[in-house]
């Protein structure tokens, strides 16, 4: 069956996780700022205990990126996946001009009208700096935080210095190119054989999407989070940093910066694992954020006596 919000290809997925989240995929009109129109925003919602957890995913990719994780999430924890202003399968063509703020701006929006309460946030890779950014903007909207071999140290994207006519399509087209993508999966994973045809098809769906050149070329001309490395010591809600041992992405050093740079945060380790520990090591990455929240809620239970 082929979700209405999904490209028609997501009719060639395979593996269950995948088939099993195409299906949940929802798409409301979300009332924001920016526009007078609302922005279609698509995400997944499964479960239902509190607190909720919000995921948000990485640079030129899509909820799908949680697709193992959060059936594991959702047994104890009502849990979100969103795809964020100008990614994923969220509308490009209402407002082209994408940057931190504007995607910022869309999150709230998300949150207030569909989560309404302190949530767990949990950003991957660029989606890490994202809520990194989001928690800094919001600290009552965040309980707690987990980043997923966060950016926020790293610089942006390299090839922002091309985003000019008429390199700047020659570089998306350069990232559009199957060869390309599946060598950045091939990095991304430990175990190369999680690089299956289903697992490269859920890393290109989106591309498929009216204005996708358009928008990442903007969103990386905007700079994006390279203005976060300096005001990472601000974050104040506990945070735990989930790290893939053999990151080829983003390396390892930035884990134990995280560590020693935000106040109350714990480290995690996750062995033979690369840069995507919710897709290559999901069970290990679910059980280090259910214990998380749990010692929360301890923690919160003894505030309260």
């Amino acid at each position: 069956m082929t979700n209405s919000s999904l490209p028609a290809d997501a009719q060639n997925l395979t593996e269950p996780t995948s088939t099993e989240l195409a299906q949940r995929v929802q798409q409301v009109a979300l009332p924001w700022p920016l526009t007078p129109a609302p922005i279609a925003t698509t995400y997944v919602c499964l479960g239902e205990s509190t607190p909720p957890v919000l995921c948000i995913h990485g640079f030129d990719s899509s909820l799908f990126e949680f697709r193992r994780l959060l059936p594991l999430l959702a047994k104890d924890h009502q849990t979100w996946a969103v795809d964020m202003l100008g990614f994923g399968f969220t509308d490009r063509v209402a407002y082209p001009n994408i940057s931190p703020e504007a995607i910022k701006q869309h999150l709230y929006a998300f949150w207030t009208q569909m989560i309404g309460q302190p949530c767990i946030l949990a950003g991957a890779s660029m989606g890490g700096a994202a809520a990194l950014d989001f928690t800094l903007t919001y600290p009552d909207a965040v309980a707690g935080l987990v980043l997923l071999d966060s950016a926020g140290f790293a610089a942006g994207p390299a090839m922002g210095k091309l985003m000019v006519p008429p390199l700047d399509g020659w570089a998306t087209a350069f990232l559009r190119s199957p060869r390309v993508r599946r060598s950045i999966s091939r990095q991304a994973y430990c175990d190369k054989s999680f690089v299956t045809a289903d697992a490269e098809l859920c890393a290109a769906l989106h591309l498929q999407c009216p204005q996708w050149q358009e928008a990442l070329i903007a969103f990386t001309k905007s700079g994006g989070y390279n203005f976060l490395s300096q005001r990472i010591q601000a974050i104040t809600c506990p945070t735990l940093v989930i790290w893939g041992q053999q990151d080829k992405i983003l390396g390892t050093k930035d884990a134990q910066r995280f560590e020693q740079t935000i106040p109350h945060c714990e480290l995690v380790w996750v062995p033979d694992c690369g840069h995507v520990p919710h897709l290559e090591k999901p069970h290990i990455t679910a059980e280090a954020i259910s214990r998380f929240i749990q010692n929360l809620e301890n923690q919160l239970t003894k505030t309260k006596r």
